[in-house]
């Protein structure tokens, strides 16, 4: 059927044109031999065409842009008869005598622009009398296309300062009526398509009211133009009338393009200085009209004239654009009871992003829209609809993206409010959000408080959220997130050894909270962080009077055998054991023999415990005596037991390989070159010696096993132990006895 309609089209649209050139033709004929009649006769049988009602308003343009042609043609031929001594009235009266209106009104408007450049009347008059006559045409369409011909053929013809055709003062108003009136009556008449034909075609009749909104909306542009338009004009007179046609028309089609044309085609300073009247529109408009979309765009336009013009930004203060921005949002959502949260979120989300980019330094403008946003929120729980989301996000992005500083948008309370309505996965986005905020801008976090309301701003990357089960996460984004958390980490920083105690004692609190799988990625960076401060305390004396409030070394070495303990409680003995290690060698530095002695007994506790893996345990065993060889705080007893405890750890590995070298590893645990107390060579080749028998029995299995000889691999690294200086001169020493 749609394909039967498009065919019948076609073939009206190929018979009108086919009609109309053929009169053209008749019509040039007539104009080379200077018959006016005759010109006048074809021109008017020509434009009689534009009379169908069968057409489309795509396909009438067609044929509308090959008469509008024909009539600039007929123009320069009307001018060139007044030229040759016939009377511009007389023909201005002649055109009149077309039989039919709609060819009668369109010579009227070819000869009134002759008229006009003329100068033979006032061209106000002429307008005038042009725009009353074409209320002679109500059918939409041809009314449409005839009115947007007058608008063609006048605009540069309006009375104006600076123009041609300038009269008295009066001349503004008049070329200012003149539009307005045109605008309100085609305004009407593509108001009306609307209600032409049944209700099934509602759809069909929307878009082809769309594609000639245009029509109406030059009118504006060409208002916009008049130069002797100022802002008291537009003030008092122009936007009032334009404004009540597009409140009156009750249309939301017409409502939403006409608000967007105002917009669009005035001066920013002009909506500026009427930004009240403006506002006061929004709420009296049908409720299925998009204002969210039409309020952004004024306030986008506003924030770019604020930045383009630093003059401007005084006229925000004294105009109160914010204030009356804010109320007028609050007027709308409430007068449009059905408006989706989306809508609501989106004309918040504008409004934080004018505040930012015009009052970049009054934080409590945004932290009021955002308080604002939450009150809209609240009693909704979770926000489900992607697209609201998707504008919070941007809402919340906005104040990190403006100042380049997280700690600014952590002055804002209302923050983390509206953070509450995103549901899981989204939170955890803007917790990414403001995680590489912090990590690209190098950001600085330096107090406890600023780091509780940080973390409050990423918990949705920190611990399990309401309704989040491990096995929905993937496996390599979690990873990624948890990294990004432990990058965190490395930011918080204070010089003060008091406030990054706190500090430290903030982030505990919370990564304790985030559950087994992400302890092994949050601990580490908080042991660095914890060690670093120990570093920064090194060698301070403790207070003789007791006082808690103090930090100090042993204090901070207390917090960290309770992180690392919930380490080793998940399990993740291998991390831990490292960990342990690693505090064990700042006790060292810092002469705590207790406390090294402490962690080395932890780090013991889990080998024996928590490690049963054969190539841990020769991870784990390696490490014990690369740090206990580092150890100088040890007395003879607490260093015998250690070593000791090491030493065996060493026989009981379960490959022999593994245990030779981890033995021969521990003769450098009995002599250290820079300590005096450490240089015992009886036990350095004791512990050569027995490497060597493990050595021998690896090789008879390896003989048993294969029937041939083994590698020589573990007695070439012996022999260079053996070599190492310290056993170099134990063996002298032997030899010369």
């Amino acid at each position: 059927m749609m394909a039967g309609v498009a065919e019948d089209e076609e073939k009206w649209l190929t018979a009108g044109i086919a009609g109309l050139q053929q009169n053209a033709f008749y019509m040039h004929r007539a104009m080379d031999s200077n018959n006016l009649r005759d010109a006048l006769k074809y021109s008017a049988q020509m434009l009689s065409e534009l009379r169908t009602s069968k057409l489309s308003p795509h396909k009438y343009y067609e044929l509308y842009m090959r008469a509008f042609d024909e009539l600039r043609k007929l123009e320069i031929f009307f001018k060139e008869e007044t030229q040759r001594g016939c009377s511009v009235v007389d023909l201005y009266e002649l055109v009149q005598h077309a039989g039919n209106i709609l060819p009668r009104l369109y010579l009227l408007c070819t000869v009134g622009s002759v008229y006009i450049k003329s100068k033979e009347a006032p061209a106000r008059d002429i307008l005038k009398d042009l725009v009353e006559m074409c209320r002679g045409i109500q059918h939409p369409l041809r009314g449409l296309f005839l009115r947007s011909y007058l608008s063609q053929i006048s605009r540069d013809k309006l009375p104006d300062i600076g123009s041609e055709y300038e009269g008295d003062a009066d001349t503004i108003m008049d070329s200012m009526e003149f539009v307005l009136q045109n605008f309100t009556e085609m305004n009407k008449l593509w108001v009306r398509m609307q209600h032409q034909g049944p209700a099934r075609d509602k759809e069909k009749r929307e878009k082809e009211r769309s594609e000639l909104r245009d029509l109406v909306g030059k009118n504006l542009h060409v208002l916009s133009q008049i130069e002797g338009v100022d802002l008291d004009l537009y003030k008092e007179t122009v936007l009032p009338r334009v404004l009540e046609q597009v409140v009156n028309c009750k249309d939301d089609i017409a409502q939403h393009y006409l608000m967007d044309c105002i917009i669009q085609v005035f001066p920013d300073e002009y909506h500026l200085q009427t930004l009240e009247i403006l506002l006061d529109v929004f709420p009296q408009l049908q409720p299925s009209v998009d204002i969210k979309t039409v309020l952004s765009q004024l306030m986008e336009r506003l924030s770019n004239y604020a930045a383009l013009s630093a003059e401007a930004l005084p006229e925000f203060l004294q105009v109160e654009a914010f204030s009356k921005l804010n109320n007028a949002i609050g007027k709308v959502i409430e007068a449009q009871a059905d408006m989706p949260v989306f809508g609501a979120v989106t004309l918040y989300s504008s409004l934080l992003k004018f505040s930012l980019h015009v009052h970049p330094d009054r934080l409590d403008y945004a932290d009021q829209v955002l308080g604002s946003c939450v009150k809209q929120l609240s009693g909704r729980g979770k926000i489900e609809d992607s697209k609201a989301t998707k504008q919070i996000v941007a809402l919340l992005s906005a104040p990190v993206e403006k100042y380049n500083n997280v700690v600014t948008a952590l002055k804002l309370s209302n923050y983390p409010r509206v953070l509450e309505y995103l549901d899981n996965e989204t939170n955890k986005i803007m917790a990414s959000v403001v995680i590489q905020s912090v990590m690209k801008n190098n950001t600085r976090i330096t107090t406890a408080e600023k780091v509780e309301a940080l973390f409050e701003l990423i918990k949705g990357l920190i611990k399990d959220l309401d309704g989040t089960a491990h096995d929905e996460v993937d496996e390599e984004d979690f990873k990624e997130e948890q990294n990004s958390v432990a990058r965190l980490i490395q930011m918080l920083h204070n010089d003060d050894p008091e406030e990054m105690f706190k500090i430290i004692s903030t982030v505990r609190k919370h990564i304790l909270s985030g559950g087994p799988k992400r302890l092994p990625f949050t601990v580490p960076p908080l042991v660095f962080s914890s060690v670093k401060l120990i570093r920064q305390l090194q060698g301070q004396e403790e207070n003789p009077f007791g006082d808690e409030a103090a930090t100090t070394p042993n204090k901070v070495f207390q917090l960290l055998s309770q992180i690392i303990e919930a380490l080793s409680n998940i399990p993740a003995p291998d991390l831990a054991l490292r960990l342990y290690l690693q505090c064990a060698e700042a006790a060292n530095d810092c002469d705590l023999e207790p406390v090294a002695y402490e962690f080395f007994t932890q780090a013991y506790i889990l080998y024996e415990e928590e490690i049963s893996d054969s190539k841990a345990q020769i991870t784990a065993i390696h490490l014990i005596i690369g740090t206990l060889q580092r150890m100088h705080i040890f007395g003879v007893e607490n260093r015998d037991t250690l070593t000791h405890k090491a030493t065996g750890y060493s026989a009981k590995l379960l490959k022999k390989p593994d245990q030779c070298r981890a033995v021969y590893a521990c003769s450098h645990l009995f002599w250290v070159d820079d300590q005096v107390n450490m240089k015992d060579g009886e036990r350095v080749l004791l512990c050569l010696k027995r490497a060597l028998r493990i050595a021998n029995a690896a090789q008879q299995m390896l003989n048993v096993a294969r029937g041939a000889v083994g590698s020589l691999t573990l007695f070439v690294e012996i022999l260079n132990k053996y070599w190492f200086p310290h056993s170099i001169t134990v063996f002298f020493h032997r030899t010369q006895k």
